[in-house]
């Protein structure tokens, strides 16, 4: 027993560890629908039915990726915006970590990740339901309004709900052939202008 977890908790993890891995680049070699749960266990090495033990189904990969991406990038945000206040900035920050997570996380894989996330038969998830890059970004827009930096009648809330839909939106029907830099920094401007 080491950390206060079994050297069986410890073998489970790594098993689970493993065929996370082995989903995500099958899933971003093929997508999360085509992808095949046989190459997934093949590649981490385990039986076929291990994965369906620790993954009830191709979407609960997602949730856990999902999950573990949000955490990051709430973590980055966090710390950006302790020295950095200016809506502007905040929101252009924002903008550039969901970017970072396209790249990461490569086009096809990025476009299941925001499919399921806005799916209406999305599986429940087992760690609450809340959005912490969603949290963060609505509290910066109240820190705004509270320094008189946005209409005093804006929503925080429904404002970054707002913000992060239309970015998702935008990157998942944009690339560089359409000229998406361009389009990503017109959209972070008239975002603060509809919030003045």
């Amino acid at each position: 027993m080491a950390d206060g977890i079994t050297a069986r908790e410890a073998k489970r993890l790594q098993t689970r560890e493993r065929l996370l891995g082995a989903a995500i680049a099958e899933f971003k070699r093929a997508g999360m629908a085509e992808a095949d749960v046989s190459t997934i266990v093949g590649a981490a090495g385990v039986a076929h039915g291990t994965f369906f033990f620790h993954f009830p189904t191709k979407e609960h990969v997602l949730l856990e990726l999902e999950r573990r991406e949000e955490d990051r990038i709430a973590k980055r945000f966090a710390t950006f915006t302790k020295t950095h206040h200016d809506l502007s900035a905040v929101l252009r920050e924002a903008a550039d970590l969901v970017l970072g997570l396209e790249r990461r996380l490569g086009v096809v894989l990025f476009k299941d990740f925001l499919a399921l996330h806005f799916s209406p038969t999305r599986p429940p998830a087992e760690h609450g339901g809340d959005h912490p890059v969603v949290v963060l970004v609505a509290a910066q827009i109240e820190h705004a309004r509270q320094r008189g930096e946005t209409a005093a009648d804006v929503t925080p809330m429904n404002s970054a709900i707002y913000f992060l839909l239309g970015l998702y939106a935008l990157l998942v029907t944009t690339d560089e052939s359409t000229g998406r830099s361009v389009l990503v920094t017109d959209y972070l401007t008239r975002t603060l202008r509809s919030l003045q």
